[in-house]
């Protein structure tokens, strides 16, 4: 799947905000090795290297388009590092103090049990943190299963989008943690995101969601099935005065493994 590194940042406020109510959460102090799960384009990851600047920062991403937008961000800063990585595949070296994985696990199945794997792995005294969408259940999301399961499309898109299964509960999360040994913190938030211009809720999902559908789909398809969904859109979410009111549900984390 092809990610637009330009169309993700569109709504960078909105976006950036959860990050770092996430790692504000974080009380690590002169950690060696900071990681990015699913960094995209490395402009929060900076951040990071920006607030431990003793600390080896490295940013993994499965997108070569989003990598090369972090790239320049890494030659200004010489602790700050981006690999192509797949999250799957990952596992904590032994000198890692931190994790931080913002708006990357969703795209995962089975995401939470790899964070027992990771947590496993993770020396003591070190810091896992993680954010999720939890607005599989919204509108937004539900409207555009329903399109891609009608008659017209599902036999392009049969299967192409997950449901509320793709993410838990903040419960669920902090169980893990608590499993692994943590003491932690685990709580959700509902932005409510004023955006402006013409139909904003169908270019906001644009920068993730709908992606997906765009990928299984040829140009024609592509554009009949977002004139469709942006009709649906509209009413599911009518513009006000102030502009379009967008409730975006997020799902946090934050665990300090026990020891040090």
């Amino acid at each position: 799947m092809k990610w637009d590194p330009a169309k993700y940042v569109q709504f960078g406020d909105h976006r950036n905000r959860p990050f770092f109510d996430l790692t504000a959460r974080i009380h690590a102090e002169g950690p060696l090795q900071v990681v990015d799960l699913g960094c995209g384009p490395g402009n929060l990851t900076a951040t990071l290297a920006e607030r431990w600047p003793g600390a080896h920062v490295l940013g993994l991403d499965s997108s070569a388009d989003m990598l090369a937008k972090a790239a320049p961000l890494a030659e200004e800063n010489s602790s700050l590092h981006f690999e192509h990585a797949d999250i799957a595949d990952w596992m904590p070296a032994p000198e890692t103090d931190v994790v931080v994985s913002n708006a990357a696990l969703q795209w995962v199945p089975g995401h939470q049990d790899m964070m027992r794997k990771w947590l496993e792995a993770l020396r003591p005294g070190a810091w896992f943190a993680m954010q999720v969408p939890g607005n599989f259940n919204a509108p937004s999301h539900v409207l555009m299963r329903e399109l891609a399961g009608s008659v017209r499309w599902e036999g392009k898109l049969g299967g192409v989008l997950r449901g509320g299964e793709a993410v838990g509960e903040p419960g669920d999360y902090l169980g893990v943690l608590l499993d692994a040994g943590c003491a932690a913190d685990a709580w959700e938030t509902i932005y409510q995101q004023v955006l402006p211009g013409p139909d904003p809720v169908l270019e906001w999902v644009r920068g993730t969601a709908l992606r997906p559908v765009m990928a299984a789909l040829g140009d024609d398809d592509a554009r009949h099935f977002e004139t469709e969904y942006a009709a649906a859109l509209r009413d599911a979410y009518p513009r006000g005065v102030h502009g379009t009111v967008f409730p975006f549900r997020r799902i946090f984390a934050v665990g300090r493994k026990a020891g040090n």
